[in-house]
């Protein structure tokens, strides 16, 4: 019996492990509860179990919390995290919150942010031109929106550093656009690759030893088994990100490599 449950039927309080106030749950989550009732207003969180006029939350609140911040994060607005919240099984567990989450933030770095137009020239290192505003946000290395107060922000894309060092080259326009499409083309199918990966050789595997090696003693739905719970997707995270600088790693030495044997093949045929 879930710990809801038990909350539901009126046992004793001394049962209830792991659950929460509102006020608890914000808590633990680093989170305020206006945004903590605000978030549940959305219907990004599932209704609380109630022992008369207190409202109860168990981990997978906390572990729902916990991706809505991992996504806003990584740059996902609360109308995508919404949607994809809403794609989610009925009864998805605290375990699997937890994978997808890893899986959805792998290979994220530092999440973007929105700068005014002074704040962006400072972050590029220089005054840019308008015209050089312009051809960044054609290459996709910038951004530009609106605030809540209806004021244009930019937001520098990954890469921005790397193509405000290639103006500074004054390369050709054209061959910046080829080498960027280039290099989007063959990143996304290379990223995507990688995710199959991760998914069939690491996630799958680790999530059938959960189910088969678990044994009898996850019958019980206590205290225990729930912290046992998030401390091993707690090291999946782990790997994963560790999985991921050594990929990215091995992506740069890789690529050198290519490029040593190319410029060799050349020599040779010259």
């Amino acid at each position: 019996m879930s710990a809801l449950a038990r909350v539901e039927s009126g046992s004793p309080a001394d049962d209830d492990a792991g659950l929460r106030t509102v006020d608890e749950l914000a808590a633990a989550a680093g989170l305020t509860v206006r945004t903590t009732r605000y978030y549940a207003s959305l219907g990004l969180l599932p209704p609380p179990a109630r022992r008369g006029r207190v409202a109860w939350y168990d981990e997978t609140h906390l572990a729902r919390l916990e991706m809505i911040r991992a996504l806003q994060s990584h740059g996902f607005t609360l109308q995508a995290i919404e949607g994809y919240l809403a794609s989610l099984p009925e009864g998805v567990g605290v375990e699997d919150l937890a994978v997808q989450r890893a899986m959805l933030t792998s290979w994220t770095v530092a999440p973007p942010q929105e700068l005014t137009r002074r704040q962006l020239d400072a972050h590029a290192g220089r005054a840019l031109s308008d015209d050089e505003v312009a051809l960044l946000e054609e290459l996709g290395m910038v951004r530009r929106g609106t605030d809540s107060r209806g004021l244009i922000r930019f937001t520098p894309m990954h890469g921005f550093d790397v193509t405000v060092q290639l103006l500074d080259l004054d390369i050709p326009v054209p061959g910046m656009r080829r080498a960027g499409e280039a290099i989007g083309r063959h990143t996304a199918a290379l990223a995507e690759e990688l995710t199959e990966v991760l998914h069939h050789e690491v996630v799958e595997p680790w999530r059938r030893a959960r189910q088969t090696g678990t044994g009898s003693d996850r019958e019980d739905d206590g205290g225990s088994d729930r912290e046992g719970d998030r401390e091993s997707a707690a090291r999946l995270e782990h790997t994963i990100a560790t999985l991921r600088q050594l990929t990215l790693d091995a992506i740069v030495r890789g690529f050198q490599r290519s490029a040593n044997d190319l410029i060799a093949r050349s020599l040779a045929r010259r």
